[in-house]
């Protein structure tokens, strides 16, 4: 039996995971924490394919200009001298084009679609109740402008062959009657679903403990070690670890494991901040995107959670207070009867997204270790596009067909 090591306890790295265990694969998942605060936990639980437009975008930079200026905004460039940043600063701008976001949305649409129907598959096995809920996602707007963009996005959608409507006011407030809302309109994503991250997660965890998975937790990869083209070891302090086949899929730590595999992958963390209040009467049924602050707000297991923001910046322990408090204060612009209280330091999780320059996520090969799969770069949508990249990472290793084109998604672009 063929024996494959990831790197990375993360969603990505547990669906694939689960995917290879099921082809008959000898599995062995190292995660550098104990897996139980990482992306895949605090996110906003959302299955977007309504997310085909990719961060690089026409506007973006201008925007992100704008923003930051200001210290509650959602989107914030720490300015440094630091290499890294400058080089994704650059592939970033150019590819911030029409051409550009026009050449991405098929790729993104359709591992979103694959995904959302694998993550309806997997609610079905046993021991898989992760509170998978299928009722789309609003997306509200309080401005003429914010409210043209949707309107466009939602015609692009349409062409695309996904569902979405434009609703008026009084159409909201009918779809989420326990709230009164302030705000002009919003958009209806109806292919988009959401669930609850931690039963996920949990729920992987269990199932791949049973059947054979070997989890290794606090097992960080310090060394690997090369022989021409291939991956021989990977070193965790004393202890080597050997596969025929590897998996690096390590979010936005990815640039520094890659280093020791003396491979470059363009790849910048965005900080983002959720977290939870207490919601006893469930007021909130659909979940929601707050279009003009950026701000997400999904219910689940009893609350809701908040979320948003995204801080580029070197990974870092540091919270911004002001970052928080700008998703608090936006809050009850769109929801008066949701007033979140501004929460103590020890109850804000954050977490790193890792972002591609180009906003598509990197699986597949590496050209130069033959025995290398990389599976990163999901930028905010780790969770929407795990299953989906999961499954990949299995047929690339056992060489079967693909369920969909890579070429989009090639490591070495």
């Amino acid at each position: 039996m063929a024996k494959v090591l990831i790197i990375g306890g993360g969603i990505v790295g547990l669906t694939s995971a689960y995917y290879l265990q099921k082809k008959g694969y000898e599995v062995t998942v190292l995660d550098k924490g104990d897996i139980t605060d990482n992306c895949s936990f605090g996110n906003a639980g959302m299955i977007v394919p309504s997310h085909f437009v990719p961060l690089a975008a026409p506007g973006m930079i201008k925007q992100g200009i704008r923003w930051m200026f200001n210290s509650k905004s959602p989107f914030y460039v720490r300015p440094s001298l630091n290499g890294n940043l400058i080089n994704w600063g650059l592939k970033f701008m150019k590819h911030a084009t029409a051409k550009h976001v026009e050449a991405a949305a098929v790729p993104l649409r359709d591992l979103s679609l694959l995904s959302k129907k694998l993550y309806q598959e997997l609610a079905q096995e046993p021991g898989f109740n992760f509170e998978l809920t299928n009722k789309g996602i609003l997306a509200f707007y309080k401005t003429e402008k914010a409210g043209e963009e949707e309107a466009h996005l939602a015609e692009k959608a349409i062409d695309l062959g996904l569902d979405m409507a434009v609703l008026s006011a009084d159409e909201c407030r009918a779809l989420q009657p326990g709230l009164a809302l302030d705000v002009l309109g919003a958009v209806h994503y109806r292919d988009d679903a959401h669930l609850y991250p931690t039963k996920l997660m949990n729920a992987l965890l269990t199932y791949l403990t049973s059947n054979g998975v070997k989890i290794e937790r606090n097992r960080e990869v310090d060394k690997i070690e090369v022989s021409g083209n291939r991956i021989m070891k990977v070193f965790t302090g004393n202890k080597a670890w050997e596969a025929d086949q590897y998996v690096l899929a390590t979010g936005s730590w990815s640039p520094a494991v890659a280093k020791m595999a003396d491979l470059k992958i363009s790849l910048m963390p965005g900080k983002g901040y959720s977290f939870m209040e207490a919601e006893p009467q469930q007021r909130l049924t659909i979940p929601a995107l707050l279009c003009e602050a950026r701000v997400a707000i999904t219910p689940m297991n009893g609350q809701i959670r908040y979320g948003g923001t995204m801080e580029l910046d070197k990974i870092n322990t540091r919270i911004n207070m002001q970052r928080v408090k700008g998703i608090v204060e936006s809050v009850p612009n769109y929801f008066p009867d949701l007033k979140p209280a501004l929460p103590a330091e020890k109850d804000i999780w954050y977490g790193f997204r890792p972002s591609s320059p180009d906003g598509l996520p990197y699986i597949g090969r590496s050209n130069k270790r033959e025995n290398l799969i990389i599976a990163t770069g999901h930028g905010m949508m780790g969770l929407s596009l795990g299953p989906a990249t999961g499954l990949l990472v299995s047929q690339i290793v056992a060489e079967e067909a693909k369920a969909l084109k890579l070429e989009p998604f090639s490591v070495d672009r």
